[in-house]
């Protein structure tokens, strides 16, 4: 958010020995005459009263099309959410079957999930036999690596990330309801906020982290941090001033977040006026755990944005990653959509210079694509979400929406009028009781169904982080009284 700018905005073998660092069983054996089946168990995360897995199913025989994987547990565990299959449990018996888009196991080929459970805080041991398709894995049981001597007081990310969520279809066209105000300013000795905006969101060991950017009543942009158990309690989190932390201060605005499995770290992105920054936490439940700014590009400003920006500003980044590349998208208050592309293995370095940055769309009506740009990966599908503020010719803010089968395709427009817009004043209500706070709907973040790199998005039943203000402010822009709620979908297809 330059100043001055339009906006500038989820058993241990031994039970109390295996929480921090993962534990992978495979189980490999016949399955019927020729077919062999290995499954890996990963417990990769586990805290009181709750544990994350991922299992990798390998098709070592002939291919199978649509498969169940069976199981039991030892100690009484649950399963409380699994993504990438369908799960039923009775008692201790636990099967998974397929969803519609990953039935097929090709010979060689493998098929992965993931799910959270909970556990007794007494033994969480992993099972030791695994059934495909009724016909058992059978074989010793490796385990590997070691790991730490009790389990973590917090959870450990994932290595997928996220809570998972349900399958379905975007619809052509969406409605949605808001709340009233959820987030508003606070002030200290030292920070006299008059606005809280530009909100980035995760769901992590069942709470919710959400970073801001904040504006002083001299117009200086900063950001914060808050988090809690509910939304409930969003009004009173206390704040985090993050130019208390090494980020420091000076104009840093617009925060995102999200983890970064492959190096087992939190980034926040954010604008910085000349380029785009970062940093670093391992632990995303130490607020003051993050590393000092660092930037994406070496040389400032890609040129191809500096030829392209015109009068407007460049804002807004969004880090999203596919299996082999990381892409970093910016916009510019011109009509323009920037991506720039890193290797997942140069991952933060791999953008250098910014000679690799193109224009990933444009529209010649600057305000119908005009920035607080973000991307999503629609679970269950090929599909990427794209979500771009706009203007309307009221001067509302809203947002417009495009569609890709990948991050490098062609965005095709899905709910992209003032009229018809993603989400805007044209399709939210407010419920009974509830006053229409803002007509203004800007800079925000959908909630993901993960929370890493992959930034995944389930389709049904949407929720969208927003800023929004007082209909009747008239400041100029960058002392004007934004205010954070969240607008729930209410036409979901699923």
């Amino acid at each position: 958010m330059k100043p001055n700018a339009h906006r500038s905005w989820l058993a241990v073998g031994a039970a109390a020995t295996l929480a921090a660092a993962g534990l992978t069983v495979a189980v490999t054996g016949s399955a019927h005459a020729a077919a062999e089946c290995q499954v890996t168990y990963t417990i990769s995360s586990q805290w009181s009263g709750g544990f994350g897995a991922s299992v990798s199913v390998a098709d070592l025989g002939s291919a199978v099309n649509g498969w169940t994987l069976t199981w039991s547990f030892a100690d009484g565990q649950k399963i409380t959410d699994l993504w990438n299959g369908a799960a039923a449990q009775s008692g201790a018996n636990v099967s998974v079957t397929n969803l519609s888009y990953n039935g097929a196991i090709p010979s060689g080929g493998s098929v992965s999930f993931g799910f959270n459970g909970s556990w007794n805080n007494v033994a969480n041991d992993v099972p030791t036999s695994f059934a495909l398709n009724g016909t058992p894995c059978t074989g010793s049981v490796v385990t590997s690596p070691s790991t730490s001597a009790s389990a973590s007081a917090s959870p450990t990310p994932t290595a997928t990330g996220g809570t998972g969520g349900p399958t379905g279809t975007l619809p052509s066209s969406f409605t949605w309801s808001s709340s009233g105000i959820l987030i508003n300013p606070k002030s200290d000795a030292t920070h006299n906020i008059i606005a809280v905006k530009d909100p980035s969101v995760v769901d992590y060991g069942g709470r919710w982290y959400v970073y801001m950017s904040t504006v002083d009543a001299n117009g200086n942009y900063g950001m914060a941090t808050i988090n809690f158990a509910d939304w409930s309690q969003a009004a009173s989190a206390p704040f985090t001033y993050l130019d208390t932390t090494a980020i420091g201060g000076g104009y840093k605005t617009a925060p995102m977040l999200f983890y970064f499995a492959p190096q087992k770290l939190w980034y926040l992105t954010y604008q910085t006026g000349s380029n785009i920054g970062y940093a670093t936490n391992p632990d995303i439940t130490n607020p003051n755990g993050w590393s000092a700014t660092h930037d994406f590009y070496s040389n400032g400003t890609p040129s191809i944005i500096s030829q392209n920006i015109g009068s407007g500003y460049w804002v807004d980044s969004w880090v999203i990653c596919d299996s082999a590349n990381c892409y970093l998208f910016s916009a510019d208050d011109n009509g323009h959509i920037y991506r720039s592309t890193s290797s997942i293995s140069n991952f933060p370095n791999g953008f250098g210079d910014g000679s690799n940055t193109v224009i990933a769309a444009s529209d010649s009506n600057k305000n119908a694509m005009f920035e607080a740009d973000n991307v999503y990966k629609v679970d269950g599908s090929n599909t990427y979400l794209l979500v771009v503020e706009a203007i309307a010719s009221s001067g509302r803010r809203l947002f417009h929406s495009w569609t890709a089968n990948s991050l490098t395709g062609t965005w095709s427009p899905l709910a992209a009028t003032d009229s018809s817009p993603f989400l805007g004043a044209p399709n939210v209500t407010f419920p009974a009781g509830t006053s229409a706070w803002t007509q203004d709907f800007s800079s925000g973040e959908a909630i993901r169904s993960g929370y890493d790199q992959n930034d995944t998005l389930s389709p049904c039943h949407l929720q969208y982080l927003y800023q929004g203000k007082d209909p009747s402010a008239n400041q100029s822009y960058n002392l004007l009284p934004w205010r954070i709620g969240l607008a729930t979908q209410t036409n979901s297809t699923c």
